[in-house]
């Protein structure tokens, strides 16, 4: 069995990198507990706030091994801007997110999964369909960017910003499902609406009745009515401290 370097940044970084790195680290976690880690394969970055820099998962390490302190600083052209750094990133995790960072400056969370739901209903050509509220939520801000193997080819970025545009979520063609978010917490929560929206359609896919569609015009206004229902925060903002809470129980090792 080979030694995990341990580490010890509380101390050695500022605040707000603190506390991304905890937020972060508490994401990675939450891949675990919904069965969504694809073992080391997926990824979540977050954005330090007041810096260009970000913050990636180690690549090799199961996720319920990362811990605030062994995730990986980089700058958005994926150099590793960590002293004494023991770990390696995934460069076609990178490639993703790079991609999206540097596209959409104000979001702090990027997050890229291969659910089997989400990769079957992007490989459709019809894509999400409005079938569940879940789906009404993901459809308010969808985009669709098409398979091109593995991403790593550089030449790729420029295609990934123009299909991404401002949505929040995106189904990538035969591959996967992406989201955006302000937070880590809003980005979870796109995701967490996404790929239910996709199970169920999975689902209903098998039944032999006729389905029913949720009606245009109640897709166009779910994202303001969700922000009366929040009093204007987002659905992540309101379930995030939950969830924080809930791997602190589960994995208390995790903001280590």
């Amino acid at each position: 069995m080979y030694q995990i370097p341990i580490l010890n940044l509380q101390h050695q970084v500022s605040e707000a990198e603190w506390q991304t790195r905890v937020e972060l680290a508490a994401a990675y976690r939450l891949m675990v507990m919904h069965n969504w880690d694809d073992l080391i394969y997926t990824h979540i970055s977050a954005r330090i706030p007041g810096t260009e820099d970000l913050l990636i998962n180690a690549f090799g390490l199961a996720f319920e091994e990362v811990t605030a302190s062994n995730l990986v600083k980089i700058d958005v052209k994926g150099n590793i801007i960590q002293s004494d750094c023991p770990f390696d990133i995934n460069p076609a995790g990178f490639t993703i997110h790079s991609a999206v960072h540097i596209a959409r400056p104000e979001a702090q969370c990027a997050i890229h999964l291969h659910h089997p739901d989400a990769i079957a209903v992007a490989s459709t050509e019809q894509g999400l369909r409005p079938y569940s509220q879940y789906a009404a939520f993901a459809l308010a801000s969808m985009s669709y960017h098409e398979y091109e193997g593995l991403a790593v080819d550089h030449d790729e970025i420029k295609r990934l910003q123009d299909d991404l545009g401002k949505a929040n979520f995106m189904l990538l063609r035969n591959h996967g499902a992406l989201t955006m978010g302000d937070t880590i917490g809003d980005a979870f929560m796109h995701m967490y609406d996404l790929l239910r929206a996709c199970e169920i359609q999975v689902k209903m896919q098998q039944s032999h009745d006729e389905l029913i569609l949720v009606n245009q015009s109640v897709v166009d206004g779910i994202k303001a009515q969700a922000n009366v229902v929040h009093t204007g925060l987002t659905g992540g903002q309101k379930a995030w401290p939950a969830m924080m809470r809930r791997v602190k129980r589960i994995y208390p090792d995790f903001d280590n």
